[in-house]
């Protein structure tokens, strides 16, 4: 499927300068990236995204940025179908212990899943948001592939350039 429209994502401060870069999730790898490999977490509605920023405890400080997207290549992960082509279902996708089965320097079956979809040619993974508070409908984009033109174009929306202040 492709993806064409906002996007949101509530950053921790730390990376509000560099709302486009994926070296965070590379650093530590996420539910749906490798250790290694950038990608972009992103929320289709903005509350997903203040879950998904704040999901351990209180409500950590938080900035807010949006986008205009227009993605081509997403897995849907929403169908069924085509998750059980790739050896998954919806329960495995939402293991909550996803990080436990990564165990010491290894690989968590989500991140293999991600793998294989990046070699497969997509771009991003379409998936509901399995942060505290989500609802069925909340969904998030993580992106592998983002740039300045398509098919995978992310333009950061800032027209007053309020993150290049000082």
């Amino acid at each position: 499927m492709d993806y064409v429209g906002p996007l949101y994502r509530a950053l921790n401060p730390v990376w509000a300068r560099e709302p486009l870069s994926g070296r965070g999730a590379a650093l530590y790898g996420g539910r749906f990236n490798p250790r290694g490999v950038e990608a972009l977490y992103c929320s289709l509605a903005v509350l997903t995204a203040v879950h998904e920023a704040n999901q351990v405890g209180d409500l950590q400080p938080t900035v807010l940025v949006a986008y205009d997207a227009d993605i081509a290549d997403v897995f849907d992960s929403r169908d069924a179908d085509a998750l059980a082509a790739q050896g998954f279902d919806a329960a495995t996708l939402g293991d909550p212990a996803w990080r436990d089965r990564m165990g010491s320097g290894g690989e968590a079956p989500t991140q293999g899943l991600a793998r294989r979809l990046i070699a497969a040619g997509y771009r991003g993974l379409l998936v509901p948001s399995y942060a505290r508070g989500a609802t069925p409908q909340d969904c998030n984009l993580v992106l592998w592939q983002w740039g300045s033109k398509p098919p995978c174009r992310l333009s950061l929306i800032d027209d007053e350039g309020r993150l290049q202040r000082n």
